[in-house]
């Protein structure tokens, strides 16, 4: 909802502070009656998946289940309308359904750092970025939330001059407009709450390399530092082991797979650095008190419902 009211509501103060109606937008879904955020809130729709004028612009809006929520219906007539130049932009989560439908091969975008790791296993063929927003030709893509509010002043400033855009930012007590040169996600310091600028390069060097992990001894020498010495910061600002907190970061990738994609049980135990599927369930029972195999079959039963 966040995303959407964020959208809107730019769009709309856009409208009120320039004193004329420079954009209108309607509500349209599959069956054009209500649609229903994850919050439980219902919007009633103005129209079904009918055909668009060229000039409009087409906002899809994701949240969570977003896999499911991509019909076969709704990929078609996005199909449609974008061979018609129809612009199309994937607002948070819904990124995934512009790329199953096609439209971001060859292109940057971006998508929720949640998803980020499934996005990546599953459309290689798209140039995957984590900035809050993405323009490339006639597809935008968001990081979801707020970044809605960033996109839609790059339109408006683009539209009707920065003036407009900063006036919609004030009226939004917004007071840091982002560009997409902009990541998502905090610092590695502010994340883990600690500035530590040894520390946060090896965690940012752990991050990078959950395929295939690093040996502690190895990160160590990486920024200087005997493999005691890196286990004393560890223990000293995380509470436990460089292992260990890399063993996290492994599994915490696993779940998202798990949860976000169709990847077998054993290609998400490779894809984090696991090369026995039983040391990947051993650890996995370990950290979240239930098996691969039975947080897959979960998952299936929540998405079914």
């Amino acid at each position: 909802m966040l995303c959407f009211a964020s959208a809107v509501e730019a769009l709309r103060i856009a409208n009120r502070m320039s004193g004329q109606r420079l954009y209108t937008w309607s509500l349209a879904g599959e069956g054009g009656e209500v649609a229903y955020c994850s919050a439980g809130v219902g919007f009633k729709l103005d129209m079904d998946l009918e055909e668009l004028s060229r000039d409009d612009v087409v906002f899809l809006c994701g949240g969570l289940d977003v896999k499911n929520a991509s019909t076969k219906t709704l990929l078609n007539w996005i199909r449609r309308e974008a061979r018609r130049g129809v612009v199309t932009a994937g607002l948070c989560t819904a990124g995934y359904t512009l790329a199953r439908a096609g439209l971001l091969d060859g292109k940057r975008a971006t998508i929720h750092w949640e998803n980020h790791d499934s996005f990546l296993e599953e459309f290689d063929e798209i140039e995957l970025t984590k900035s809050v927003f993405v323009m490339d030709g006639n597809r935008y893509t968001t990081a979801g939330g707020t970044a809605s509010i960033d996109l839609m002043l790059k339109i408006i400033a683009d539209d009707h001059g920065e003036d407009l855009a900063n006036a919609v930012a004030d009226q939004l007590i917004y007071t840091t407009i982002r560009t997409d040169q902009d990541t998502q996600r905090l610092s590695t310091p502010t994340r883990i709450g600690v500035r530590h600028p040894k520390l946060s390069k090896v965690i940012q060097m752990m991050e990078a390399n959950i395929e295939e992990p690093i040996s502690p001894s190895t990160l160590a020498a990486d920024i200087g530092m005997s493999t005691r010495q890196l286990e004393r910061l560890f223990r000293r600002y995380l509470n436990r082991s460089p292992k260990r907190y890399y063993m996290e970061l492994r599994l915490q990738k696993a779940r998202n797979l798990l949860m976000q994609t169709d990847m077998s049980v054993i290609n998400v135990a490779l894809a984090c650095g696991f090369t026995s599927p039983s040391h990947f369930s051993k650890c996995y029972r370990s950290q979240y008190n239930t098996t691969p195999y039975r947080e897959r079959g979960a998952q299936s039963g929540r998405l079914s419902v």
